[in-house]
């Protein structure tokens, strides 16, 4: 094949078409758990976390609630995957190999975001969230209680006790938080994320009528089984309220993943190493909202 502009616009635009159609077709389950904010910027401050806002009865002057006075901020990363296409295999008409990298470029840059949030949830016992606490913690300061939303009980079916002690707990202790002037939140938890490892026990969990012991299965139906295998622990398990408008977990999205290409015959990588190059380049970043929507167990 002749390397002239017209068969490289060609091939690039395959190359393109293999990587969108790909995007396209990859699963992703971030929007499960997760929920996506725009950035036009390098950062985000999310300082107004500190706030979960309810309505009250206006009495007098309005009860303006301030931004807490320390900061929680993401900043965006930069994220590429890049491939060589070498000028011999233009020359040779030798492109085949080159088909499925674009196609997994495009499965990559797809799930890109569940890679960020799953990363996010799995490392939550350790990360701190915008109070300053890990995300999962035992200690939060709620007007100067302490308040508590992990946990280490194993997630069991074999009897209603340890069915009660595991998801049990993590469903009543969520339904029980408070904002900071003594009022329920109404948490509604309603996903129950697990690894690979505890899918089978979360769907029976889900679905059967009675348990392991025969007594009747109470929690039956009480939330959404979401699996991934990006989680690190084979023991622990999150259970989560996405009912409300914000989710337990932020995506950050600067620049949304995109096919990039370097075609110019007169680069330096090009008359050097006789290498053109594609591949996908984003910016985006993950943070935490609300704890208060969240309960992680560490299973152990």
């Amino acid at each position: 094949m002749i390397i002239n502009r017209a068969n490289l616009t060609e091939i690039f635009k395959n190359l393109k078409t293999a990587f969108a159609k790909q995007f396209e077709a990859a699963p992703s389950n971030w929007e499960k758990v997760a929920m996506l904010v725009p950035s036009t910027g390098s950062q985000n401050d999310y300082k107004w976390l500190a706030n979960f806002p309810r309505m009250r009865k206006w009495i007098g002057d309005k009860n303006v609630k301030a931004l807490e006075g320390f900061g929680y901020t993401i900043v965006n990363d930069d994220w590429e995957a890049t491939v060589e296409v070498d000028r011999n295999d233009i020359e040779d008409d030798n492109l085949g190999v080159y088909a499925p990298q674009a196609q997994m470029a495009g499965h990559s840059a797809k799930q890109l975001p569940d890679e960020i949030v799953f990363e996010l949830v799995s490392e939550g016992f350790t990360n701190k969230c915008f109070d300053g606490q890990p995300f999962f913690d035992t200690d939060h300061e709620v007007d100067g209680q302490s308040v508590s939303n992990k946990g280490s009980a194993v997630l069991s079916i074999a009897t209603l006790a340890q069915a009660q002690a595991s998801f049990g707990a993590a469903r009543t202790a969520m339904r029980k938080f408070k904002d900071d002037e003594g009022r329920p939140l109404n948490i509604t938890p309603n996903v129950l994320l697990v690894p690979p490892a505890l899918e089978d026990t979360a769907n029976a969990l889900m679905t059967v009528d009675r348990l392991e012991d025969g007594k009747p299965n109470p929690y039956k139906n009480t939330a959404e089984v979401v699996v991934d295998a990006r989680l690190t622990s084979d023991t622990a398990w999150f259970l989560l309220d996405t009912t409300k408008p914000v989710k337990p977990i932020v995506y950050q999205e600067r620049k949304k993943p995109n096919f990039v290409e370097q075609t110019d015959t007169s680069s330096d990588n090009v008359f050097m190493r006789k290498k053109f190059k594609f591949g996908a380049e984003a910016r985006a970043a993950g943070g935490y909202g609300f704890w208060q929507l969240a309960y992680g167990s560490t299973g152990q």
